[in-house]
């Protein structure tokens, strides 16, 4: 009866497949704080820093993707959140928890969301962590201002034709997986055509002109005209939403389509292109290598 009853409690668990793991402890050193600005009600959060890169790749990664992707993102958004620490010491906050900087949830957000899942997801976020505790990545001795996005158009942008800033790191590199890996790899967008014009500040015409003037070597438009009057890519982009400034225009009767392949201003590492690579077997330290060329990675100090 003894023995019974010692066993009723791996019986239960065994037939209900009831899940006892616990929530894993991060791992860290470094006593690096930082500030967040939640943007929803506009108040300042002071966290530590690892608890913080949790939240990031919780917002900024679909839970499925490879660990690998998700460790190569761990040490982007430690080091993109590192430069903003640097850049912002004299105002009130770091970085607020938007796509402004990089989409951050919290814990209480995340137990919502996830529900029974919450366990298995946000442990296997903590063990990317972990895994590349306080690392960031350098170039001659900087933090780099490492820019990332979601799905590219075949190949990365270089940063000097989208931020102004030519940076060696930052440059066009080929992004072969992003089509096999992306849903968002290619989009359609229709507006009223009087919409369109409104937008652009044209007069409505019947007619739609549209002549690229010019396009990087990545295949974006960085500059072209719309019945006649001059726009930059960027500036479509911005004003119409658009996905990419990889984009086609076309008017049909009353209605303007909008085809843009990627998705985002393709700066940096494309995080679809970083699944895809995980899935064929690269591991972070190379994904990051591939579209952070002459970087390295070094550890965060006390």
């Amino acid at each position: 009866m003894t023995i019974f009853i010692l066993f009723i409690p791996f019986i239960i668990v065994s037939i209900f497949n009831v899940d006892t793991k616990e929530e894993i402890e991060l791992k860290y050193v470094s006593n690096t704080m930082i500030r967040v600005k939640r943007m929803a009600s506009g108040n300042i959060e002071t966290m530590p820093f690892e608890e913080y890169i949790v939240g990031v790749l919780a917002g900024e990664m679909p839970i499925y993707f490879e660990k690998e992707a998700f460790k190569a993102q761990a040490v982007a958004a430690r080091s993109y959140a590192l430069k903003r620490i640097g850049y912002n010491q004299d105002n009130d906050y770091d970085v607020v928890d938007s796509v402004l900087n990089q989409v951050y949830l919290d814990y209480d957000y995340l137990k919502d969301a996830w529900g029974e899942d919450y366990i298995k997801n946000v442990n296997k976020i903590k063990e990317a962590v972990n895994e590349t505790s306080e690392e960031y990545l350098d170039y001659n001795g900087e933090v780099i201002d490492a820019m990332f996005f979601s799905t590219s158009n075949g190949y990365t942008e270089s940063a000097a034709l989208v931020f102004n800033v030519d940076l060696p790191y930052l440059q066009s590199v080929k992004s072969a997986w992003d089509e096999k890996t992306s849903s968002a790899f290619r989009s359609v967008k229709t507006m009223p055509a009087s919409e369109f014009y409104t937008k652009l500040g044209l007069s409505y015409s019947d007619n739609l002109n549209v002549e690229v003037l010019q396009r990087s070597e990545s295949n974006r438009i960085i500059s072209l005209k719309i019945n006649g009057k001059e726009f930059l890519g960027r500036t479509l982009y911005d004003t119409l939403g658009l996905k990419s400034t990889d984009f086609s225009l076309t008017k049909e009767e009353d209605k303007i389509i909008i085809k843009t392949v990627g998705y985002g201003h393709g700066v940096g590492m494309s995080q679809y292109g970083a699944e895809g690579m995980a899935e064929e077997g690269y591991n972070y330290q190379d994904i990051l290598k591939y579209y952070y060329a002459g970087t390295t990675i070094k550890k965060m100090e006390n």
